[in-house]
């Protein structure tokens, strides 16, 4: 009897520690970037600096290399949560999804590209665009629709008094130019500093600084999936925010020495030139906050460029209860 009980005793303790490490083990969340960029750099300190971990949280990271492929994989659950425009979560809406993608963390708070010409222009102006042959990204998506608000708002009609050029991938576009291809650019970094070094082309405006504030790049997941794991991406959210604070406390070539693993063909003195441009002009968002006017401005951007069908509610596409949480160390 002595031994049933001690073997009884001994299956429940068994048990009981299977539960507890069931309750207290590190959830899982799978990310997909819409592409590799040192545009995310707080993201990849967080998960170099161990925030996620210290959150109970374990990370896979995919690159899902464009907008369309990384809003498919969070639809088709291939992916939890997605880091993209948020303009992806307004084609989705407005195509009358039932589960809608909510953006609940914000990365990137301004446009990453820049105007590079081939030519070396001191005093450049806007107007030097007209009549020239313009290399610019994939229609309907962020870095486009912003170059095109910049140029409306500086008077150039960018389909009549220049000859635009965008049927080309957003990976093979630096290449184009490398090769011959146009007059003017719209690169991100680190392509812009890695030109200039190399002679290739010179920047002489920032789209970021042009545009203003916007909702660039946001951390957002499913609907059904925020209300099934809303502890999970409060963490989530707690780790992104503590990243965010990391690299506005620090220089270019210590938040450049961090994020290195993951640009090893990038060299390091471009990597710092490319990160102190972004910080320079407050591309990295400090907190994970999107509020209603970025929200605004991003659909007055995709409404100049026709790509709008309807405003969408900022309370029905956005969740800041996590994000102010995080801020608010509760």
């Amino acid at each position: 009897m002595k031994r049933l009980l001690s073997l009884g005793l001994a299956a429940s303790l068994a048990l009981t520690a299977i539960i507890s490490g069931c309750s207290g083990g590190t959830e899982k969340i799978r990310i997909g970037e819409v592409t590799r960029s040192l545009f995310y750099a707080p993201q990849y300190v967080a998960l170099e600096k161990g925030f996620f971990k210290e959150e109970g949280l374990e990370v896979e990271l995919s690159t899902t290399w464009g907008g369309d492929k990384t809003m498919t994989a969070l639809l088709s659950d291939g992916i939890d949560v997605a880091l993209v425009g948020s303009e992806t979560s307004i084609y989705v809406a407005q195509q009358g999804a039932q589960d809608p993608v909510i953006n609940f963390a914000q990365l990137t708070q301004t446009d990453g590209t820049f105007l590079v010409s081939r030519k070396k222009i001191d005093n450049f102006s806007f107007d030097q665009l007209k009549g020239s042959v313009f290399l610019g990204q994939r229609k309907g998506g962020m870095p486009q629709m912003v170059g095109e608000y910049v140029l409306k708002k500086n008077k150039i009609d960018p389909h009549a008094d220049l000859e635009l050029i965008q049927n080309i991938e957003f990976k093979n576009v630096a290449s184009a130019f490398a090769s011959g291809t146009g007059e003017f650019v719209q690169l991100f970094e680190p392509e812009a500093s890695q030109f200039e070094l190399n002679g290739i082309g010179h920047v002489v405006a920032s789209f970021g600084k042009e545009s203003g504030t916007v909702p660039y790049t946001v951390f957002m997941t499913k609907q059904s999936y925020l209300d099934k794991h809303q502890t999970a991406i409060q963490k989530f959210t707690n780790a992104i925010y503590k990243g965010q604070q990391w690299v506005a406390s620090h220089s270019p070539k210590e938040i450049a020495e961090v994020i290195a693993p993951y640009f090893q063909d990038i060299k390091p003195e471009i990597l710092e030139r490319s990160i102190k441009r972004y910080l320079e002009q407050g591309s990295f968002a400090t907190d994970p906050i999107l509020d209603e006017t970025e929200w605004n401005q991003l659909q007055d951007i995709m409404d100049s460029a026709g790509e709008l069908k309807q405003r969408m509610d900022y309370a029905k596409l956005v969740n800041t209860t996590f994000a102010k949480t995080a801020k608010e160390g509760k």
